[in-house]
């Protein structure tokens, strides 16, 4: 049908850049993440940071009102950071967007490991269901408390995966509504410019490593982290094997790679930043070679992509 062939077409924006350029607003969320979870993403021949058995991973969930795909939905799902001297870079567990255009640049351009799916949202004063996910002591030393108060308006996201006409759940993220949306919240945060560089790649579309750049200019302050929680799925912690898998994304199952997200988000937040009046510019990605590579080829640092 007509409708399919034009969900299939990229999306005409995409091939003006890059950079492609994003705006919109975002929450951008670290959690302690087990060491043993993140590895089971990470390619072996990069190193994980850690420490005590955990690393830092987390989400970043976007909207935005204007991109080369137009408006979408995006959830990031990080994994962990990763070190490859002289930087380190987030890697990706799974990327949820609710655009089929905007999945397959993910996935034929950047590398990602890209998924269509559905964000539901529902807006109420109370939520009647108690979740995994709570906020913690660590947010009184940013001086935002880390109580949230019960009757306060909030957003609640359902998202769930969509795969032809099957459909699974995901996760629901509730959080506050703040910003523009909440006239007690006002104040946006000062003016920032960052840039946050990523590892993508060895998927069956990018089996060579790659790695780009997101040039972020926004306002940005503190808010209390989202509450994760997913009512139909205990947390995994293994591979359907029964082990740990510690090879990489190349051989890790999709079922598991799904499950193993879930349980990065369910891992403990430790703080929240909102951007808002975000607008993200996006490089296309370059082919690296990993710094224990490097070594073993000879590669010196001008040769290297980092």
């Amino acid at each position: 049908m007509a409708p399919d062939k034009e969900k299939e077409t990229p999306c005409v924006g995409y091939k003006r850049g890059p950079p492609w350029v994003f705006k919109g607003s975002a929450l951008y969320q670290l959690h302690l993440v087990k060491a043993s979870t993140a590895r089971a993403f990470v390619p072996r021949e990069l190193r994980l940071v850690e420490a005590f058995g955990y690393t830092l991973g987390g989400m970043f969930l976007a909207r935005y009102h204007d991109s080369p795909a137009g408006a979408f939905d995006e959830l990031v799902v990080i994994a962990g950071i990763v070190w490859d001297p002289p930087t380190s870079c987030a890697w990706a567990a799974r990327v949820l967007v609710n655009s089929v255009e905007a999945c397959r640049h993910g996935r034929k351009e950047v590398g990602l490991p890209s998924h269509v799916a559905t964000f539901s949202k529902t807006e109420a004063s109370a939520l009647g269901s108690k979740p995994l996910v709570k906020s913690n002591g660590f947010l009184s030393v940013l001086g935002i408390g880390s109580a949230v108060p019960e009757q306060e308006s909030r957003r609640e996201i359902e998202i769930s995966e969509t795969k032809g006409s099957s459909t699974k759940h995901l996760c629901n993220i509730s959080m506050p509504i703040t910003g523009s949306h909440n006239k007690h919240h006002k104040w946006m945060g000062p003016a920032i410019r960052m840039s946050l560089p990523s590892f993508s790649g060895q998927t069956e579309d990018h089996p060579d490593l790659l790695k780009y750049s997101c040039k972020v200019e926004c306002r940005v302050r503190p808010v209390s982290p989202a509450r994760i929680w997913n009512p139909r799925t205990t947390e995994p912690q293994e591979c359907s094997d029964g082990k740990i898998n510690s090879a990489g994304p190349k051989v890790l199952a999709d079922s598991d790679a799904q499950s193993q997200s879930i349980s990065v988000l369910l891992s403990k937040p430790i703080f929240a930043l909102e951007f808002s009046s975000l607008r993200m510019h996006v490089d296309a990605p370059k082919i690296v070679v990993p710094h224990c590579k490097k070594k073993e080829v000879g590669y010196s640092s001008t040769e290297s992509e980092l």
